[in-house]
């Protein structure tokens, strides 16, 4: 119902969306402020494995706000897969990326922004590992959605659909399967 911007001071904004994509989990929002600086972005192209990063975010909400931990790059160009099937290139770092990291960013030591924290393994036997949206691909995203609020020139089928169980299929007198709408 709202959004808000909090920033490493305690400033509060009222933020408007601006666009989403939920493929990448990459979202514009839009405040009204005057006097911020801007990240700068690098390049994420430039970096090599060993190289040392910072992920600045909020583990845990706003209690432990503007954290930063320090790390190394792990690896680099590293393909995950989500329950969906949708599969992600990844900056795989051993800095600490905790709930409430996500979207915050993977800095270099010049400060610039060369990924977006999105993802860890959380599974006994791992520890280290955690994933950031390289920004060199997460650029074009963040322009488009500055620019339309969308992604633009993405395939999409342009139908929605709903799953029809059984109980479903026969009180409506349907047959189970997909329903296209």
């Amino acid at each position: 119902t709202s959004l808000k911007v909090v920033t490493y001071d305690g400033d509060t904004y009222e933020a408007e969306l601006v666009g989403s994509d939920s493929i990448t989990d990459l979202a514009v929002l839009k405040i009204d402020a005057t006097g911020l600086t801007p990240a700068e972005f690098g390049s994420s192209s430039d970096l090599q494995v060993a190289d040392e990063v910072m992920a600045v975010g909020n583990p845990g909400g706003m209690e432990f706000s503007s954290s930063v931990t320090m790390g190394y790059v792990s690896a680099l160009n590293r393909v995950l897969t989500d329950e969906s099937g949708m599969s992600m290139t990844y900056i795989q770092t051993d800095a600490a990326i905790n709930p409430g990291n996500s979207g915050g960013a993977l800095v270099n030591l010049k400060g610039q922004v060369v990924g977006i924290n999105s993802a860890k393994i959380v599974a006994d036997g791992y520890e280290g590992l955690g994933f950031a949206i390289p920004i060199d691909d997460a650029q074009p995203i963040i322009s488009d959605l500055t620019a339309y609020g969308y992604v633009r020139d993405r395939a999409a089928l342009g139908i929605s659909g709903q799953y029809i169980d059984s109980i479903t299929a026969r009180f409506n007198g349907l047959p189970t399967g997909m329903y296209v709408a």
